[in-house]
């Protein structure tokens, strides 16, 4: 069976354990189901995610020209704090831009090999926990903007880890924490502006992947330098694709990608 279709990330059902859909043109993969199958993908071209045009991917998905037009791509992405549609100030598409930083956003901890914090849109949870591996998160406050959410951010990260270890993630070597301990910590050091808006009372959210078997040693799959690879798929982690070799395929890294999908 193949499939043919340019690479986003993969969709995602928070179910036990996780459900992945790899959307293939008008056609998708239950990627679960591929789990102990020989899988073959194939890099054929580029179809950069704005402009459409088989140009070299740059970042994100977009070709160097677009990745510095879109504003799906611009610096509020990676760095909330400087969003600034609430103030009625335009950075690429103020249209755009009031459409994503004016929602409710979550500042969030995640543990997938460490506990970090973490920004989303509210309307993203848990999707962002399941895209990032965590097996465990629990949200700190829930604000009306994403400028809000990142000034909490910057003042809680230097506290706690904001980036994680993606090798000890996927290996598994995770240990259970108490995420209550470590966000009732944390308040004090959220801003004024936005103390009002810690949550009291939530749980913790507990995510299971479909993993057979975790890699021991990681060996990552670069379609530039390996056009085509063919392994046997033991499992999937935030967006990740285990095989049984130690090779793992970052799925969003490689975005803008148009790859031929066999399955053995």
């Amino acid at each position: 069976m193949q499939y043919q279709g340019v690479l986003r990330k993969m969709q995602t059902e928070h179910t036990d354990p996780i459900n992945y859909y790899l959307i293939m043109g008008d056609d998708f993969i239950q990627m679960n189901q591929l789990i102990d199958k020989n899988v073959h993908i194939e890099f054929l071209k580029y179809e950069c995610l704005a402009c459409g045009e088989n140009k070299k991917i740059y970042r994100q998905g977009y070709c160097y020209d677009d990745f510095f037009k879109v504003p799906q791509a611009a610096d509020w992405i990676m760095k909330p704090e400087l969003s600034k549609a609430h103030l009625d100030e335009e950075d690429r598409d103020l249209e755009y831009e009031k459409s994503v930083q004016l929602k409710p956003h979550i500042v969030y901890l995640a543990n997938s090999s460490n506990v970090k914090v973490g920004v989303t849109r509210k309307s993203q949870v848990p999707t962002r926990w399941i895209d990032q591996g965590a097996h465990e998160a629990i949200e700190i406050v829930e604000v009306p903007n994403r400028y809000l959410a990142g000034i909490t951010e910057v003042a809680l990260k230097k506290h706690v880890a904001d980036k994680t270890n993606w090798r000890k993630m996927l290996k598994n070597e995770i240990e259970d924490l108490n995420l209550k301990t470590y966000r009732d910590h944390l308040k004090q050091f959220i801003p004024e502006e936005a103390q009002k808006y810690f949550i009291i009372e939530n749980d913790e959210t507990h995510i299971h992947f479909p993993v057979l078997q975790y890699p021991e040693k990681l060996k990552t799959l670069n379609l530039d330098k390996t056009p085509a690879y063919e392994g046997l798929l033991k499992g999937i982690k935030g967006q990740y694709l285990l095989f049984d070799d130690n090779t793992v395929f970052n799925v969003r890294s490689w975005e803008g990608y148009v790859v031929r999908i066999e399955i053995l």
